[in-house]
């Protein structure tokens, strides 16, 4: 099993047909302070499954800070169709919406996928605070509460 698509964009569906639309896919965000929140975002990731995987597999996404904690886990479970060599391997799309996400601080944020014992990984954030504090940008700051 593999990833075979992972990004992170403002808005994503899979059609009728089966192909997907991906609207404003970003890897970077600027915040006018941290922590910030992004009040919304939308994980899309492939994973390619093997042959000999079906039925109901469970995973876990994680989004891990600079510092190597994660800041938002996901679980959840996709179920598997066998399939034949003479048809393409089975697959699972997850498009997935998360809102108000908060980042604690500046610096690189990974997505990483657990599943079936296994780490794969999926698309990474940049977060930057902007130079100019009047500067707008997608993400809003979170003062402390206290």
């Amino acid at each position: 099993m593999y990833v075979q698509l992972a990004l992170v964009c403002d808005d994503a569906q899979v059609r009728p047909d089966g192909k997907m639309d991906v609207h404003g896919i970003f890897n970077d965000l600027m915040a006018p302070g941290f922590p910030a929140k992004q009040e919304r975002m939308v994980l899309v990731t492939t994973i390619e499954w093997d042959r000999g995987d079906e039925g109901r597999i469970k995973f876990k996404v994680e989004l891990v800070g600079p510092e190597g904690r994660p800041s938002l886990t996901v679980d959840g479970h996709t179920d598997v169709d066998a399939r034949t060599g003479d048809r393409p391997p089975p697959r699972t799309r997850l498009v997935l919406p998360l809102e108000d996400v908060v980042f604690p601080r500046p610096g690189r944020y990974d997505f990483e996928i657990r599943v079936k014992g296994k780490k794969l990984r999926g698309p990474s954030l940049f977060l930057m605070e902007a130079e100019d504090a009047g500067t707008e940008g997608p993400l809003t700051h979170s003062p402390p509460q206290g």
